[in-house]
């Protein structure tokens, strides 16, 4: 070797230090995407329960928009239905009181 100080390290020992850096360096960047390959097979875990459960709530609620429609027509049609009962109702009073004025007139 020649005849350098000690403090002034020689081509060899940094070449040295920059791989050692490296590699270190390497082993923390696979080491961080190990922890990030963790995470997102946790995120695609959290988005599939996500993604369910918004299935699932879509579902239903498509199940509730019909039953309300049901529920709509089902209550037009009964209001329809009560409105004949009460003209068909009153039309029988009408004819009653009408049979009942004619009896008190003919027994009077």
């Amino acid at each position: 070797m020649t005849d350098t100080p000690e403090y002034f390290p020689s081509r060899l020992d940094r070449a040295e230090q920059i791989i050692l850096g490296l590699a270190e360096r390497q082993a923390n960047a696979q080491l961080e995407m190990s922890e990030l390959r963790q995470e997102m097979r946790q995120l695609t875990t959290r988005v599939d329960t996500l993604t369910d459960n918004v299935d699932r709530v879509l579902a239903r609620s498509a199940i509730l928009d019909d039953v309300l429609l049901e529920l709509r027509d089902s209550h037009e049609q009964h209001q329809r239905n009560f409105e004949e009962h009460q003209r068909t109702t009153n039309a029988a009073l009408q004819s009653l009181e009408s049979i009942l004025l004619q009896l008190i007139r003919n027994n009077s």
